[in-house]
């Protein structure tokens, strides 16, 4: 099965620009209450996914506070991404997704030119997988109602 089916589209996904501060982008995470984000360049190329632990690993390492304004001077790009979010083209398969939901939240989807076209979330994947193994097993058990 193509993964289309399970596709949020760039314009229902939450993302920052790669060039954005890291205040902005505590704000952002902070109002929509993500944990990772897509980080999209100028071009519109997937640059990578922010974490809320890449943030407080730099807050660390910089021993900057929160209230701090070099938060508005720390551009993402500078910011080291300790995950490593792969991307999938949109012509994978359902099953190629397996493996990444297992490390990362959501998945992002990529065209021919690595334009970022939007992210498929680990809980579509986690239902598509469990109303296919229910359907074999008690049709009722994943029912909702």
């Amino acid at each position: 099965m193509k993964i289309t089916f399970f596709l949020l589209p760039k314009d229902k996904v939450i993302y920052l620009r790669s060039d954005s501060t890291l205040r902005q982008a505590m704000e952002k995470m902070k109002y929509h209450r993500y944990t990772a984000v897509p980080l999209i360049n100028k071009k519109g190329k997937y640059a990578g996914t922010l974490t809320e632990g890449d943030i407080l690993w730099t807050l660390t390492d910089k021993k900057i506070s929160i209230e701090d304004k070099d938060l508005e001077h720390i551009n993402l790009k500078t910011i080291h991404k300790h995950i490593k979010n792969k991307a999938v083209h949109i012509d994978a398969e359902i099953e190629d997704l397996i493996g990444l939901t297992m490390n990362q939240n959501f998945v992002p989807v990529v065209d021919d030119r690595n334009i970022f076209i939007g992210i498929i979330r680990r809980r579509e994947i986690i239902s598509y997988f469990a109303r296919k193994y229910y359907s074999h097993k008690q049709p009722s058990a994943f029912a909702t109602g």
